[in-house]
């Protein structure tokens, strides 16, 4: 029963470690900058 309970904790601390990897890598500005692109595609403005 416990090991049920400590997934989703297991999950949260695995995503903060891998956003934490991303943005030291410098990913941001590239991820940022594709979801401006394909949101304008998106309206008819890009």
């Amino acid at each position: 029963m416990k090991k049920k309970k400590s997934v989703p904790y297991i999950l949260i601390v695995l995503a903060i470690i891998l956003i934490a990897v991303g943005i030291n890598r410098g990913d941001l500005k590239g991820v940022l900058n594709k979801s401006v692109h394909i949101c304008m595609e998106c309206i008819g403005i890009g």
